[in-house]
């Protein structure tokens, strides 16, 4: 290779390191976030003339990611797969050294995730009932959604890992569901209630006579393919259109499972275990939205002001 070598070489060398990757068992949706980041930006070096490992180069693409009106969340986490690819680079001896060492992330926004409203929720779950007269495929794909969306929702697994789960991840029996590998590869164990363990038994049925049902993945498609995350994705958001849902994404599902935890009374360290979370300021990040509600509820239960 050549002492500077151009975007298209580092886009080899970016194949190398997602075999990297995968050797260090970095999840699916980890895979592809660090791989569009890094081909995202040795396009724009291509199409620019710009030289890839530059901090020049670096700091003007994010910079046009945000006057694009990229959120700073998008900005962040493709500058940072680039600056993983770096560091690997030059862990591996392709690069003479890191060119992006002690480079800064883009400022985060402060956001506030508004939960579902329970009016909503409910919708979201007509959304998924399946038709009168609906064929077996049909009938799978909607007791399949409403399952995943009331797992979701109950226990604020992520959508990742409800997209890795495998049908030995599911004891109805007992009530509960495993997620064997968290975010930073931590699994947990989390419980299920009645209404999702009814959803997903009905679901589990149709799936027996699925011709992929032999195979370990929990979730199947309904044209006899398999399920993967951005399949995921894409029916809970077709789901969430048909319920009259507006800016639904389902990761709102998980601030939706945090909310509705503390306002029912639960511990903040049950909900930690339950989320897979390490750190309690996850808490307020994912439950702020609705913290003077809660505040408000509890002090009329309080009654402080009766002396």
């Amino acid at each position: 290779m050549s002492a500077s070598p151009t975007a298209p070489e580092f886009g080899l060398l970016a194949q190398s390191w997602q075999i990297a990757l995968r050797a260090e068992r970095k999840s699916a949706q980890t895979l592809k976030s660090y791989g569009d980041g890094v081909r995202f930006y040795l396009d724009w070096c291509t199409a620019n003339g710009a030289p890839p490992m530059s901090r020049a180069s670096l700091n003007l693409w994010v910079a046009g990611l945000l006057d694009s009106g990229s959120a700073a969340a998008t900005a962040r986490s493709r500058q940072l797969a680039v600056r993983r690819f770096a560091a690997w680079l030059a862990a591996e001896g392709e690069i003479p050294g890191d060119p992006f060492l002690g480079v800064k992330s883009p400022k985060l926004d402060e956001r506030v995730v508004e939960p579902l409203t329970d009016d909503e929720l409910r919708a979201l779950v007509r959304a998924c009932q399946p038709p009168k007269g609906a064929t077996p495929a049909e009938q799978l794909r909607h007791r399949r959604d409403e399952a995943m969306i009331r797992l979701m929702l109950e226990t604020g697994t992520r959508a990742g890992e409800v997209a890795a789960m495998n049908l030995e991840d599911i004891d109805l029996d007992e009530g509960r569901a495993t997620i064997r590998r968290g975010k930073g590869g931590k699994g947990r164990t989390v419980p299920i209630g009645p209404q999702t363990t009814r959803a997903m038994d009905r679901y589990l049925r149709l799936r027996r006579r699925h011709r992929l049902a032999a195979t370990p993945r929990l979730w199947v498609g309904d044209r006899g393919k398999g399920f993967t995350y951005d399949a995921l994705h894409k029916t809970l958001a077709q789901r969430a259109d048909t319920a009259g849902i507006t800016g639904f994404h389902p990761h709102r599902l998980r601030h939706t499972a945090a909310h509705r935890w503390l306002a029912a009374g639960g511990s903040e360290s049950g909900l930690m275990a339950v989320a897979g979370w390490s750190r309690v300021d996850m808490i307020a990040r994912y439950s702020k939205a609705r913290a003077a509600d809660r505040a408000a509820d509890e002090a009329q239960q309080l009654n402080l002001g009766d002396i």
